[in-house]
């Protein structure tokens, strides 16, 4: 029943009309756009080439419901290697997390209901698409900072604090095509459709705070049209060690990543 009103809201997100929104880019901003996207682009490229602690926060609730869905990622990744341990969890559902390893393309799931208990599903990571709105397959944070580099309309907001430290914010936004990068078909088409009724794209707002060394330390996706998805990850503890390795592989089941609330 929960997993049925989860999907519900996603249909949800999919139906609504756009309302006023508060992030609007000034005409000064405007002018500057390409200075501050070209920064943009290269502090995200900066945190590529690093490892780093992550920790995500999606928001899912719809204009009519009090109830907000909030999934939670955390971990450890190497950018720059490809590889790295999160565990996902929905709160306040009952349901137990799941634990993710991400080892170069293919990503090894615990805990996931597509394989008996004690095994691991293993799904190929560039193959694994989303059904979810401002949901990065699998939960891949080098996802959401591919994203983060096709920003426009870039504007530098001043100054904030993130991870104890300031960090400069800059705000933008992204095009249809990026929004639905690596989504199904069906998630797609509904987006596509609600595009052509709006007769312009989505507006869906784009977050990014980098710090004094030049690094995206924060990231955040949002939509406000009827309802609310909000993407948040924060980066910190640059350069941790991270331990990622595939079970053994007896211990594998092959599977196509599937419609797992959780695997997004």
């Amino acid at each position: 029943m929960r997993r049925a009103h989860l999907l519900s809201v996603a249909v949800l997100l999919l139906c609504t009309a756009c309302s006023s929104d508060p992030y609007r880019d000034s005409g000064e901003g405007a002018k500057k756009a390409v200075d501050h996207a070209a920064a943009v682009r290269a502090a995200i490229e900066r945190t590529s080439a690093d490892s780093a602690r992550v920790d995500e926060k999606i928001e899912l609730q719809s204009a009519d419901s009090p109830t907000a869905y909030v999934f939670t990622i955390a971990g450890a990744f190497d950018l720059a290697g490809d590889k790295g341990r999160l565990s996902v969890e929905l709160e306040e559902s009952g349901m137990d997390p799941v634990e993710e390893v991400f080892v170069g393309d293919t990503v090894y799931v615990r805990g996931s209901r597509a394989v008996e208990e004690g095994k691991w599903a293993s799904a190929l990571r560039s193959e694994a698409l989303t059904r979810y709105f401002l949901r990065a397959p699998l939960n891949d944070p080098e996802h959401l900072l591919r994203q983060m580099k096709a920003m426009q309309q870039v504007s530098n907001e001043g100054q904030d604090q993130v991870n104890d430290a300031p960090a400069v914010h800059y705000r933008g936004t992204i095009d249809h095509a990026t929004a639905t990068l690596r989504m199904t078909a069906e998630t797609k088409q509904g987006l596509h459709d609600l595009r052509e009724k709006l007769g312009e794209d989505m507006p869906v707002y784009a977050d990014v705070w980098v710090d004094g060394k030049g690094r995206a330390v924060q990231a955040r996706l949002s939509y406000f049209g009827g309802m609310k998805a909000m993407t948040t990850m924060t980066l910190s503890d640059f350069g941790t060690p991270v331990k990622a390795e595939a079970p053994p592989a007896r211990q594998v089941v092959p599977v196509t990543a599937g419609e797992d609330v959780l695997l997004a």
